[in-house]
C-alpha cells in the first residue's frame, strides 16, 4: 500500500491531496466531498480505507484551496467545483503513477452532483459512480448524459433528500440503482450505517468498476 501526499497542479490553483494505491491496484476512485468537508472527512477517510482494502486506489482531495474555502459561495459553486474534478481527473489520466488507470468517482453531499457532472463531461471514461446523501438534482440537466452504472445511496430518515434523489434518478439513462438505508439519516452516523454504505459502494465498483481494470 502507497500512500502519498500530492499537490495537484490545475491551471489556476494547486490544490493537496492524498493519494493511496493498494498493492496491483487497477484503478482509482476519486471522491468528491460535500459543501464545507475536505480530504480530512472522517466518513469518507473510513469509506477511502474499506475500498482499499478491496484493490482499488483512493484519492481524497480538497476542490478549494483554504483561501477559497473561507469564501462560503465557494462551497455552492457547482460550476467551480465541476471543473476542479474535471481537471484533477485530466491530472490522473496523465501522472505517471495512475495513468491508464481506471477511474471512478464517489459523490457525497453537494459533491455528488459534480461527480455526476464530470462523469457526463468524461462518458465512457469514468468506470462507475456511487453517490451518499447526494444532491443529483444539482445536476438535473446534465443527468440524461451520464453513462456510467449510478448507484444513488439515500438514508430513509433523510426525507427530502430522498425525493430530490428520485427526481434524479428519473433523468439518469444509465444503468443506475438507488438504494435506501433503513435508520439512517443524512450522515449515516447511526451504527453501523456508514459500513453499509460502503459496502454498497464496493460491491458496484466490484460489478462495474473493476471489471474495466481486468
Amino acid at each position: 500500500m502507497k500512500r502519498t501526499e500530492i499537490s495537484i497542479p490545475l491551471s489556476s490553483v494547486s490544490l493537496k491531496g492524498e493519494l493511496v494505491l493498494p498493492d496491483n491496484a487497477k484503478g482509482i476512485i476519486v471522491f468528491s466531498h460535500g459543501s464545507g468537508s475536505s480530504r480530512f472527512s472522517p466518513r469518507n477517510i473510513m469509506v477511502g480505507e474499506l475500498i482499499q482494502q478491496h484493490g482499488m486506489g483512493t484519492l481524497l482531495f480538497d476542490l478549494l484551496t483554504e483561501e477559497e474555502d473561507r469564501i462560503y459561495e465557494n462551497r455552492f459553486n457547482i460550476d467551480l467545483l465541476v471543473s476542479r474534478l474535471i481537471e484533477t481527473t485530466e491530472w490522473l489520466f496523465q501522472y505517471k503513477a495512475t495513468k491508464g488507470f481506471s477511474i471512478g468517482y464517489f459523490g457525497a453531499s453537494t459533491g455528488a452532483a459534480s461527480a455526476l457532472r464530470a462523469a457526463a463531461y468524461f462518458g465512457k471514461k469514468i468506470a462507475a459512480v456511487v453517490s451518499r446523501g447526494g444532491r443529483p438534482d444539482l445536476a438535473l440537466n446534465t443527468l440524461p448524459m451520464v453513462t456510467a452504472p449510478t448507484l444513488l445511496i439515500v438514508g430513509q430518515l433523510d426525507t427530502a433528500v430522498i425525493y430530490m434523489n428520485k427526481q434524479a434518478f428519473d433523468e439518469l439513462h444509465c444503468i443506475k440503482e438507488m438504494k435506501i438505508i433503513p435508520g439512517a439519516t443524512h450522515l449515516f452516523e447511526e451504527p453501523g450505517k456508514l459500513t453499509e454504505v460502503a459496502n454498497l459502494a464496493i460491491n458496484w465498483y466490484k460489478e462495474y468498476f473493476m471489471k474495466r481494470g481486468d
